[in-house]
């Protein structure tokens, strides 16, 4: 957990030297990890590199829900939004 806190401490700190439109950046409250196979690295960094214009489509809570029920991730959602 410590690790995670000094992730999104540093990161926090680091986009904010990005630019002012990054001055009001913070993480939310909690975190979610996933594993990736690693043969398909390339299908995770073209989501990435297409993210925003993916989200004008579907949107991130709408996309993470879907992504929970079709892997069967157990969830209660009041522990999910901040």
């Amino acid at each position: 957990m410590k690790l995670i806190e000094e992730l999104k401490t540093h990161s926090s700190k680091w986009i904010k030297t990005k630019g002012t439109q990054y001055k009001k950046f913070y993480w939310q409250n909690g975190y979610g990890a996933f594993s990736v196979n690693p043969l398909k690295t390339d299908i995770v960094k073209n989501y990435i590199s297409t993210q925003e214009e993916h989200h004008k489509k579907k949107t991130f809570k709408d996309e993470y829900l879907a992504f929970l029920k079709e892997y069967d991730v157990v969830y209660d959602e009041r522990y999910v939004w901040d």
